[in-house]
């Protein structure tokens, strides 16, 4: 058995994993006990790793114009069209648009290349959308871009306040090790911040469910209660920060007292009274913050509101104390480490400053430097749309699908003269746009770092072989300099040699002036590279990591003091109205991650949520005559999402909550994406996901159905979504108009001539029923169940067991039609637990036969639970609806 040490290449806990890989090559993928982050712990997704290797998607050739063509060809025409480009209307007219999926290597490369020897600031990443408001937050409050915390200070605390965060969903295993610490130490509070109630909340002493956008009004209040009730660390203050008057005299005028901050926030007193003074009288505690505050046109006022309150009480630097921000990318941090972002260089140096330019710029030798920032995600494909940008390279994202107002996004593709996309599958919304097309490789084949949420390096290392004539993306940019007349500058074989460069830059020329600082490691060898344990940067000049910052009270400004920012709270700038009466919150879901690429091929990550949703308040779905499980339309006016219904007491009244994983490829009409306005933070460029303002409607039906088949299939209705289930794609379809044949609708949608076709079908005009099946030989090969009435459909979970079958059995042939099992199986239900595939009538099927009480007594029994956790807030609710009947 051949053990790789790996790490997961999903959010930004950065878990450590072990590929196992026996002698026929079988996989498995188990968590590393000895990793920091995880401890021995991983997620669903995590867990389900091994089942998104053989991606039957891959893209493994260079493509020019749907042609295939040697990498040499691919190379030169990139560089050559770039010369061009560059020759005819500057620099500016090119850009890459890069990932935080991407390793630091990549990113370093990529950095390297446009903003040293392209010579303009023009490439920014896919990070702008979850985390650049945090790395502004804490430039402007310390100087640099720096996380003062460590995981192991959520264990250490005795206060958390999660603002923002659904950790449960979003970040599992730091949930779990919340969780964990708190049955530990039954003092812990948690507190948790969120206009949802989301699974999070599970674990809070305290929930506040605050009016949205208004978390900037809750910590300036919080801010002026602490300075009024005697709750200033007079000396932290005094020696360590600057700036404090103003920020307090700012906060005490816009937020007088606890009842305007309740008034203005939709608290009740009381809450706001208890959050106040828990959140004074606890010394040591952990803000966790994340997509909630980052993703809002105010989002880095948000961020040092509450950085204010951690440097006020001198909670910062300390065991279980600072402002903590959980990032959802794998390598986000080491984006931001290369200067990954438009507005930063490499090594934490900025590019707006003269002395920082000219340090990059002697260190790499380069012949022209980016003069300042490029163009932030959302201008930047702004200016694709008004035709200044001329060129984009799209490396190992979906922009199509992720940024907001994507209607625009892919009509300023569609018209861009030159669009290369690098990616490892061959199907994405973005690369339907691209002239040009570049196999890369994917987790488990490429080599190189990652940084997660704490600063921690760890490694991901290759375990199979590059498929096809699929590149790392570090080769292919090398490739391009190279072509592009670079190549002294570019020697590149390995990817040691650009970490030991990208080390060796952090520690240029700095004497303590740059926290970040990996210099110990310029010199590593290719076995002390693969050999590298997890550490937290900044590292001694032993090569020892530094688990929490400043705790000698010293921070990376020109004075060598934390910086208070005084913060004027501004509101959401969409605002309801009658026409848009609701407020449209965006987010993940439990076991899905981003577009839907690696975690849709996935039989068990399908299973707990199948379908593209809208989160409803009870009382606004009867108000909008919207039925539990029917169909809506969300609508802004100009573009619109059909999504299914799922009423929640746990959303607010006058908001909705879409998650963002839908793409094209996946389903019909709901990439909510085109719902979103692009409206950005104005000092980091982070879009506003969390406050659009839409209407939402019943959306009427005349038929709906579902087809299950072997071949993945683009149906032609109104609504459909597809899911992989464990031998088959299965879509859910439903439409608004009416069809006169349904042999032919069947026939197409199955993308299948009118004869030569091994068909059984059946139809009942009466009841507007139509039912059909496919074989191949004695193989069901697909089947399609439609009906004007949604109830005459038969469950699904059977059918697709009849796909197991190499030759469909005689009796199973026979009741196929009939849509009833000829042996009755037990029908387990929704997945709740996708650890263990663990299904909703199982358990309350358990706790009712064997009188389960808690949630260890179904661990015990099914196992449900007992892995990374996520799905336990969902256990509970299923004991308690168990307990009311």
């Amino acid at each position: 058995m051949k053990t790789t040490k790996t790490t997961c290449p999903y959010c930004g806990v950065g878990c450590g994993v072990l590929v196992q890989q026996d002698d026929n090559g079988n996989i498995s993928v188990k968590p590393d006990k000895e990793h920091p982050a995880n401890f021995g712990r991983l997620c669903s997704k995590g867990t389900a790793l091994a089942e998104t290797l053989d991606h039957p998607q891959r893209l493994l050739y260079p493509e020019i114009d749907g042609q295939r063509v040697s990498w040499d060809v691919a190379t030169s025409t990139i560089a050559s069209r770039f010369q061009q480009i560059i020759a005819a209307h500057g620099a500016e007219a090119v850009a890459f648009y890069v990932s935080g999926q991407l390793l630091t290597e990549d990113y370093y490369v990529a950095n390297k290349l446009m903003k040293g020897f392209i010579g303009t600031g023009n490439i920014d990443t896919n990070s702008r959308l979850c985390m650049s408001s945090a790395v502004a937050a804490y430039k402007r409050a310390f100087g640099e871009d720096l996380v003062p915390c460590s995981y192991a200070d959520l264990e250490a605390a005795q206060l958390i306040v999660l603002v923002g965060s659904n950790a449960a969903w979003c970040h599992p295993v730091l949930y779990q090790r919340m969780v964990k610490a708190k049955k530990a130490n039954p003092a812990l509070q948690v507190i948790t911040i969120d206009p949802r109630r989301t699974q999070t909340a599970d674990l809070a002493d305290l929930h506040l469910g605050l009016a949205p956008g208004t978390d900037a009004i809750l910590f300036n209040g919080l801010l002026a209660w602490l300075a009024e009730n005697g709750h200033t660390d007079h000396a932290f203050v005094s020696q360590s920060t600057a700036g404090m008057e103003q920020a307090v005299d700012m906060a005490k005028s816009t937020t007088p007292n606890v009842q305007v901050v309740a008034e203005q926030c939709r608290l009740p007193v009381e809450d706001v009274q208890r959050f106040y003074a828990l959140f004074g009288t606890t010394a040591q505690v952990v803000t966790v913050f994340s997509q909630g505050i980052n993703q809002s046109a105010s989002g880095v006022d948000k961020g040092n509101a509450l950085i204010n309150c951690h440097l006020l009480t001198g909670r910062i630097g300390k065991v279980g104390a600072g402002a903590f921000s959980f990032t959802g990318q794998p390598n986000a941090m080491g984006g931001r480490e290369v200067g990954g972002l438009a507005n930063q260089l490499a090594a934490h140096l900025d590019i707006d400053n003269a002395e920082h330019r000219a340090l990059v710029q002697d260190f790499w030798q380069s012949p022209t430097m980016a003069q300042g920032a490029g163009l932030k995600a959302v201008d930047l494909f702004q200016a694709i749309g008004a035709g200044k940008v001329k060129a984009v390279w799209i490396m190992g994202t979906n922009p199509v699908v992720s940024l907001p107002d994507t209607e625009q996004v892919r009509a300023a593709l569609a018209q861009c003269e030159l669009v290369i996309v690098s990616d490892c599958v061959s199907h994405t919304d973005t690369l339907e746009l691209a002239h040009i097309r570049l196999p890369a490789l994917g987790w488990g084949e490429r080599n190189g770092t990652v940084t997660n949420s704490d600063r921690t390096i760890s490694r991901q290392a290759p375990f199979l072989p590059a498929p096809g004539e699929a590149k790392q993306d570090w080769e292919i940019l090398t490739a391009v300099a190279h072509k592009l007349g670079f190549a002294a500058h570019f020697p590149y074989q390995a990817a040691h040699e650009i970490f030991r460069e990208h080390a060796a830059l952090s520690a240029y020329h700095n004497a303590g002036t740059r926290c970040f600082n990996i210099g110990a490691w310029q010199d590593v060898t290719v076995a002390q590279y693969d050999a590298l344990l997890p550490t937290q940067w900044p590292l001694n000049a032993a090569g020892q990591g530094t688990v929490r910052l400043f705790t000698d009270g010293k921070f990376f400004t020109a004075s060598g003091k934390a910086q208070f920012i005084a913060v004027q709270p501004r509101l959401p700038q969409a605002i309801r109205s009658a026409a848009l009466p609701f407020v449209l919150n965006t987010g993940r879901v439990r076991d899905h991650w981003h577009t839907l690429t690696r975690t849709g091929i996935s039989p068990r990550l399908s299973a707990h949520i199948a379908e593209p949703y809208v989160e409803i308040h009870p009382c606004d779905a009867r108000d909008q005559c919207l039925q539990e499980g029917g169909i809506a339309r969300i609508h802004n006016g100009m573009q619109h999402i059909l999504v299914k219904v799922k009423t929640s007491r746990d959303q607010q009244r006058g908001s909705l909550f879409v998650p963002i994983h839908w793409s094209g490829q996946f389903s019909g009409a709901a990439g909510v994406g085109r719902l979103i306005p692009a409206v950005v933070d104005p000092i980091s460029g982070q879009p506003e996901s969390k406050h659009a303002t839409v209407a939402i409607e019943p959306y009427q039906v005349v038929w709906q159905g579902f087809l299950i088949s072997r071949r993945k299939l683009t149906p032609k209705t109104d609504y459909w979504t597809a899911i992989r289930t464990e031998h088959a794609w299965r879509y859910e379809f439903f439409s608004a108009s009416s069809i006169d044949d349904w042999a032919a609708f069947a026939r197409d949608l199955l993308c299948q001539p009118a004869d030569g076709v091994n068909w059984t079908e059946y139809l009942d005009t009466a009841r507007q029923t139509y039912r059909a099946a496919r074989f191949t030989g004695a193989q069901l090969e697909s089947c399609l169940f439609i009906s004007a009435d949604g109830g005459a459909l038969p469950a699904r979970d059977w059918l697709v067991s009849l796909f197991a079958h190499e030759q469909l059995p005689a009796a199973e042939r026979t009741s196929l039609l009939l849509g009833k099992p000829a042996v009755a199986g037990e029908d387990k239900g929704r997945t709740v637990c996708a650890c263990f595939n663990v299904g909703e009538k199982t358990i309350r099927k358990a706790i009712a036969e064997q009188a389960l009480d808690s949630v260890e007594s179904i661990g015990r029994c099914l196992n449900a639970g007992t892995n990374c956790g996520s799905c336990i807030p969902e256990l509970r609710t299923l004991l308690g609806v168990s307990a009311t009947r």
